[in-house]
């Protein structure tokens, strides 16, 4: 391959047909000479087998870029081969990388997502218990409402305020009303407004389902809200608890005062007490182990109860109530005065109640009639004996309705007022006696007045 096939012109053609054949010798130099050659110029030759194939500079820079680029290409797929190995090696372990670190952020999210799903149980779970304490202690407080409305002497109504001064005084004698002079026991009246049922109510409240507060994300206010109303409640029932037990204690004082002052034995009063027909085997009260500060106080109420009935029952053979209804009104009080027959000092073992005839005269404690008749100055006269030495008379009746033997009770009706016997106009003429001895009767009337204070 040469810019010119003039180099190649001094050799002849070779041909298949001519093996075997001698070649002439062509002329020499001299014969050379006289062939024209052709002018050069910038083709390329190629000369294979006696052919001979022209190509441009452009085509053959183009052959030639062509054989580098192969050889460049199988270097570099020699070389990829040589070192693949660690190429696949450093592939496997970036993928691998690129997985381990993937897994590892799934798993960071479960963890999270576990997290939360367990702090959302959690939360419902706490939530679950706190409605289960606040139902335990809703269920409590009604059973303590329902335990309050069944005292006889609570009033029922669980005040929400303090009431105003202007209301103080009707509350009160509505309320509990005072004890009639006549009346063995002060009787309690509930008044008609029932706000202890207000607790009962309150399930309402609640009535929405945990679930609704955990997705409104509020649940934890309105646990607050009913947890603080509880205690509201709570609180209200404990202090009508608390005044019912001082009310109580109060008057169990005042009754067991009254019998000191009046000088009489307690224990022989309660000897006195005629029995009832009552029995049943004997049971203990007892707490249970977990009693809480209501049952307690509860407990207290209930045993302080039971000894004002007894005192009651004992009190009811005490003489201190009035004989007769209406305003009290003495024309003679007890001890000296002057007769009013004879003018001289003489000594009065009664009381005179200012009367009309036929005005009803009532027995002031329970007792037995042992004297129905006349008797010289006293008239028509009843005599009553309470037992452990006490008995009351009524003198100056018009009428006598009773008769002896008979039991009666307080408050009965045992004669008219009138003026028989030595008498100068209608009266009563009273008498409180101690073992046959005559007590001035105010005395025990001054202690009803104090047992209806409370």
């Amino acid at each position: 391959m040469s810019k010119s096939s003039a180099q190649y012109s001094q050799y002849p053609q070779h041909h298949p047909h001519d093996h075997g054949r001698a070649f002439p010798r062509r002329p020499t130099t001299a014969a050379a000479a006289a062939i024209p050659l052709p002018a050069t110029d910038d083709a390329y030759t190629i000369v294979h087998h006696g052919k001979q194939v022209r190509l441009g500079p452009v085509v053959f820079w183009i052959v030639v870029g062509t054989v580098v680029l192969l050889g460049l290409w199988s270097a570099a797929t020699a070389t990829y081969f040589a070192f693949r190995d660690d190429v696949l090696t450093r592939l496997i372990a970036r993928q691998a990388e690129m997985q381990y670190a993937y897994e590892d952020r799934i798993a960071e999210l479960r963890a999270k997502v576990d997290r939360t799903t367990s702090r959302q149980l959690l939360d419902q779970e706490q939530f679950d218990q706190k409605l289960d304490q606040i139902m335990k202690r809703q269920t409590a407080l009604e059973s303590r409402a329902t335990a309050l409305g069944a005292m006889p002497d609570v009033t029922g109504s669980i005040p929400r305020s303090t009431p105003q001064r202007g209301e103080s005084g009707q509350s009160t004698t509505q309320g509990t009303p005072k004890p009639s002079p006549i009346s063995d026991t002060v009787i309690f009246v509930a008044p008609p407004d029932r706000e202890a049922r207000l607790e009962s109510r309150a399930p309402a409240v609640m009535a929405p389902q945990a679930n609704q507060f955990a997705k409104n994300q509020g649940f934890d206010n309105v646990l607050v809200r009913l947890t603080t109303s509880l205690d509201q409640v709570e609180r209200r029932q404990m202090a009508a608890l608390s005044a019912v037990e001082e009310g109580m204690d109060s008057r169990m004082r005042r009754m067991r005062g009254v019998v000191s002052d009046l000088g009489l034995n307690l224990a022989s009063l309660e000897a006195a007490v005629p029995r009832t027909a009552m029995g049943g085997p004997f049971v203990p009260v007892k707490l249970t182990a977990n009693a809480g500060p209501f049952e307690k106080q509860l407990n207290r109420i209930n045993v302080s109860r039971a000894e004002m009935d007894r005192l009651n029952r004992t009190l009811a053979l005490v003489p201190y109530r009035k004989p007769v209804i209406g305003e009290v009104e003495f024309t003679s009080g007890f001890g000296v005065r002057s007769d009013p027959f004879l003018g001289r000092p003489a000594m009065h073992t009664g009381l005179d109640f200012r009367a009309a005839t036929g005005d009803p005269v009532r027995v002031t404690a329970n007792g037995k009639v042992i004297s129905a008749g006349w008797s010289g100055g006293y008239g028509r006269m009843i005599e009553v004996d309470h037992g452990n030495g006490l008995a009351t008379r009524y003198g100056h009746l018009s009428e006598i309705n009773v008769k002896v033997g008979e039991v009666v009770k307080i408050g009965q009706v045992v004669g008219l007022v009138g003026s028989t016997g030595r008498s100068t106009g209608p009266h009563l003429h009273y008498e409180t006696r101690i073992d046959g001895e005559a007590i001035d009767p105010q005395k025990f009337l001054r202690a009803g007045v104090r047992l209806s204070a409370g």
